[in-house]
């Protein structure tokens, strides 16, 4: 099986929501919400990958110091294996705008159970609530 690294983050605002962002149409999984980022490419570490998606998807620039470890997904779907390392992030520099047409949200994270979320992103909740 496919082995595929992806990473994210939980970016929290100043009143300590999380920024879930919506799955455009034509996309697997369209409709459902996950916390930004993307795939890691070759020769990149998880978290220069996700300084580069946070800057193409939001048009935000975030510093790597300011990517705390919080957890990671492990998750298998029917044709890949997902690899997920998740950082948490207070501050970045910019206004949060989904370049990509995407929809975004934000959400306290007791209410992140109600939108829903592909399987990999599901367990992370539990996480995000004992953090906020």
């Amino acid at each position: 099986m496919k082995l595929v690294l992806v990473s994210a983050v939980a970016l929290i605002d100043a009143d300590n929501r999380v920024l879930l962002a919506q799955r455009p149409e034509g996309k697997s999984m369209a409709g459902m919400w996950e916390f930004p980022g993307g795939k890691v490419e070759v020769g990149e570490t998880p978290e220069a990958a996700l300084i580069r998606e946070l800057q193409e998807e939001l048009g935000i620039e975030v510093a790597q110091t300011c990517l705390a470890p919080l957890s990671f997904a492990s998750h298998s779907y029917d044709d890949f294996h997902l690899l997920m390392p998740v950082f948490a992030c207070r501050k970045w520099r910019g206004q949060v705008h989904g370049h990509e047409g995407q929809v975004l949200k934000w959400a306290f994270a007791k209410d992140l159970g109600k939108y829903p979320m592909p399987p990999a992103d599901i367990p992370l909740i539990p996480v995000l609530r004992d953090l906020l």
